[in-house]
């Protein structure tokens, strides 16, 4: 009727069908258009879009389930959403099980060292299940959380406790770091307590450093020296 001309309220009154519903499939061109989820439910999904697929991938087609376990990390939205995201991936060929590929040593360095609530939701899922075949490094992450807890609130009493239980763990890495900080105990006390830093310091010897290869080279001490002290 569209094709012939014929007025999308005249045809939403002859077949009592709504004029908006009538206009979407008047000016969809492929059943896509037609089975993908609107814009508001796939902006709202995209933030969980990589674990909902990585989830589907291994084999999980259960929009419930899924609905379910993003509903824990923070989503907001509602079940109908999940499945109408789900629906492009069931009108494709089922999912096959299927290892994801392993992450490389720095990945999983990054993880470890990174705070959780920056993790994306696939990140914290793979990294829960490499912790889980791994007990020495999910030994080692809760070292890694006990010493930036004190960074981070300049809890520098804590500092022997860490190292006692730090000393006591079946990692050698571990126990040599807490080791090397027995070596100068009160600089890493005062570092962990103290709301000062060597950063100052430190700007102004990469500062020398830059003046110093600019003149490599080419001038002498003396210019160096003068282009320190003139230059802001």
């Amino acid at each position: 009727m569209y094709d012939k001309g014929v007025a999308i309220e005249v045809i939403a009154k002859s077949l009592r069908m709504d004029r908006k519903t009538v206009r979407k499939y008047a000016h969809a061109t492929v059943v896509e258009d037609l089975l993908s989820p609107p814009r508001q439910s796939r902006r709202m999904l995209q933030p969980w879009a990589e674990y909902l697929n990585m989830r589907w991938q291994e084999g999980c087609t259960d929009s419930g389930r899924l609905f379910r376990e993003i509903q824990e990390r923070g989503y907001r939205g509602s079940s109908r959403s999940v499945r109408r995201w789900l629906e492009p991936l069931r009108s494709a060929e089922s999912p096959t099980p299927k290892r994801s590929e392993a992450p490389t040593v720095r990945q999983v360095t990054g993880w470890l060292t990174c705070h959780p609530d920056n993790l994306s939701s696939g990140q914290q899922l793979r990294l829960k299940r490499i912790l889980a075949d791994c007990p020495e490094l999910a030994d080692l992450r809760r070292h890694i959380a006990a010493f930036a807890a004190m960074m981070k609130n300049l809890d520098g009493r804590l500092l022997p406790r860490w190292m006692k239980a730090a000393q006591g763990s079946e990692l050698p890495p571990l126990r040599g770091f807490a080791r090397n900080l027995s070596k100068d105990l009160d600089a890493v006390t005062a570092g962990l307590t103290q709301p000062y830093s060597s950063g100052m310091v430190e700007g102004h010897v990469n500062r020398v450093k830059y003046l110093k290869r600019q003149g490599y080279g080419r001038a002498n001490f003396d210019l160096l020296r003068r282009r320190i002290l003139l230059t802001p």
